[in-house]
């Protein structure tokens, strides 16, 4: 389902972020990818979305090139895919229910099958009584409870979060945790980043680590 093929990634700077790295996530796999800051967690998981291309080798994603992809296709295959990344992209001028509608709206799905989409997804993620509410009320664990919701509203079949639990107590990263093990059970592929590799290995996924850029046997 995702495959890396040698990947290198240079940024403008000169800095090497990846170094020859293969991988293979396969249909249905819960991926947890550790490493220390700067190891390349984040640049790995952009590359898969297409946010990032590789300087070098081959990221494909359900068969496609994704380095070859012009925008159009890039945007078809996102449709597929779950995002959940650190910077929220949060829209505080609209409710907890009108942020997780979102990629529905864009998708041209109607209102009415919109509204209990949205519901799900919120009841899934323990917010379905805050489907109202401003998103400068939740707590930070509650706005990543928000943000999982609208990366899976549209039922991708694949979901790349970077560092959802990262910042929050031992009692909110377990219950996303948790909530990621529970979309997987149903069929979901899932790769994750993490600092804490013990955490996500208590949840029986397989668990691979970058150093410096490049993936320890």
């Amino acid at each position: 389902m995702i495959e890396l093929r040698a990947v290198h990634k240079r940024h403008a700077n000169g800095f090497e972020a990846l170094r020859g790295v293969s991988l293979k996530v396969a249909k249905g796999d819960l991926v947890a990818v550790t490493g220390r800051s700067g190891a390349g967690k984040s640049t790995l998981l952009r590359l898969m979305a297409g946010i990032e291309r590789a300087t070098q080798g081959d990221v494909l994603v359900n068969g496609q090139n994704v380095g070859r992809l012009r925008e159009a296709g890039l945007a078809a295959l996102r449709r597929n895919l779950g995002l959940v990344f650190q910077d929220h992209k949060i829209l505080f001028s609209r409710s907890v229910g009108e942020n997780v509608a979102l990629p529905l709206e864009i998708a041209g799905v109607p209102r009415s099958e919109t509204a209990s989409r949205v519901r799900a997804a919120l009841d899934k993620v323990g917010l379905l009584d805050r489907e109202r509410a401003a998103p400068v009320t939740l707590s930070g664990g509650e706005q990543q409870r928000l943000c999982i919701a609208r990366a899976i509203v549209h039922r991708p079949a694949i979901v790349i979060a970077d560092e959802p639990t990262g910042g929050l107590d031992a009692e909110y990263a377990a219950a996303i945790g948790g909530l990621f093990r529970s979309f997987n059970q149903v069929g979901v592929t899932i790769v994750v980043s993490t600092h804490n590799a013990q955490e996500m290995a208590a949840l029986g996924c397989r668990v691979v680590t970058l150093d410096q850029g490049r993936l320890c046997p």
